[in-house]
């Protein structure tokens, strides 16, 4: 598998909010926020709507909107499964379909599927070859399938570049978008994740990012990768200190979420999944997504 590149816009939304509301809801919310101009909406996999599923309702919703996974999991399907569904989304939507896929974590990988969680780099790599060989009998799409890897270290992060049209990384910094840049190259596609958040109050701030941080802190992929950007380990206790949710979080107002936005594209990246983080358990940012339309509207590369 090796392919060629995918026309992303600069900025575009990631969410498992629409998790959270009935599928009609999660539609009308696709359609409002490609009317406000977002042009590519992210979905994540856990537990929820399966991520192939959750972009056929949206997309099928939308007439424009790029519909990408952040990420599907690998071990919740084989490949043969994975091709079949996203042959079928992009034949349904070509040139709007993008594929996240992601090795995951440990814990969910084995405590959530009931699966080994071994060599994560060799099984990724075996995944796409099981991808490459997959009968596929319906009506094929006229436009290629698209994949891009959750990748933060330079190993998956090459596998990425290598096999695929590039990589998704999540819960980064504009520095670690840099270095993922210089590993990739020019060619591939760099879509790295930004949280975002428009609350002025440090401290209210603070405690709503800290929830997001506190759950990938928890999670030792994300946590050896933070430690290779320069934090401290008592920056990574108890959720990460301010100075920690700072640089993984972007809150304040509109111009500072854009600020930190054009950060990453000024470091190479293609393409910014930005997150506007819920203020309550279940929440739907949407009030964030309206505000945020027209600030991160015109960003460039």
């Amino acid at each position: 598998m090796t392919q060629t590149r995918f026309a992303l816009p600069p900025v575009g939304l990631w969410t498992g909010a629409l998790d959270c509301v009935p599928a009609t809801r999660a539609r009308e919310l696709a359609a409002e926020l490609e009317e406000l101009g977002y042009g590519a909406l992210w979905v994540p996999e856990v537990a929820g709507r399966d991520p192939f599923v959750q972009l056929a309702l949206l997309l099928s919703a939308t007439e424009r909107l790029i519909g990408a996974t952040g990420i599907a999991n690998i071990w919740a399907r084989d490949a043969v499964a994975t091709s079949c569904a996203t042959n079928a989304l992009t034949e349904a939507f070509p040139e709007r379909v993008l594929i996240g896929l992601g090795v995951s974590h440990a814990n969910l990988v084995g405590g959530l599927r009931g699966h080994t969680y071994d060599k994560p780099l060799t099984a990724m790599r075996e995944y796409l070859d099981g991808i490459d060989a997959a009968p596929y009998t319906a009506e094929r799409p006229t436009t290629p399938v698209r994949y891009v890897l959750a990748a933060l270290r330079p190993k998956m992060l090459g596998l990425a570049g290598e096999r695929t049209a590039g990589a998704h990384p999540y819960f980064t910094t504009p520095e670690h978008t840099a270095r993922a840049r210089e590993t990739l190259g020019a060619g591939p596609l760099l879509c790295p994740e930004q949280a975002v958040l428009l609350e002025t109050d440090p401290a209210k701030a603070r405690a709503i990012g800290r929830v997001y941080t506190t759950v990938y802190l928890n999670q030792p992929n994300y946590v050896n990768n933070i430690r290779t950007l320069g934090f401290a380990e008592e920056d990574l206790a108890d959720g990460g200190s301010d100075a920690f949710v700072d640089a993984l979080v972007a809150w304040g107002d509109e111009d500072t979420v854009r600020a930190r936005v054009q950060a990453h594209l000024d470091a190479g990246a293609d393409h910014v999944a930005v997150q506007a983080l819920p203020t309550t358990k279940r929440g739907v940012p949407a009030d964030q997504w309206r505000a945020l339309a027209a600030p991160l509207a015109h960003l460039t590369r």
